[in-house]
């Protein structure tokens, strides 16, 4: 099988609806949308105004709606306003963040119904 695609959306490019990819992604355009990949890398000029979820993102451009990442990387360059879901998060000094940060819990922990009965 061949290797993931990758998918670039330049500079020149803007996009109103929401994206749906099962390929890395490299955006330095302008997306009006929700954005669901396995891998996004933004560049400084671009703009997101619409959620992310992806496995891993790395953010340079401005971003307006909820980021959901495994792996989320968020460089100085980057302006964020929405809330922030993560596994790993590493920011470079300089970057803007106005929202909340939450770990994501991988695996919840279940409840234990029951449990011994010392009757």
């Amino acid at each position: 099988m061949a290797g993931s695609t990758f998918s670039v959306l330049g500079s020149d490019v803007a996009i109103k609806g929401n994206i749906s990819a099962k390929a890395d992604l490299h955006i330095d355009g302008r997306v009006d949308g929700d954005i669901s990949c396995t891998s996004l890398v933004q560049g400084e000029t671009s703009e997101i105004v619409g959620g992310v979820t992806a496995e891993t993102a790395r953010l340079a451009g401005r971003v307006r709606g909820s980021i959901t990442a495994g792996q989320l990387v968020i460089l100085k360059s980057a302006h964020i306003e929405g809330d922030v879901f993560y596994d790993a998060l590493t920011i470079e000094q300089g970057a803007t963040v106005e929202g909340k940060f939450a770990h994501r819990d991988p695996e919840p922990k279940l409840a234990i119904a029951g449990g011994t009965d010392a009757g």
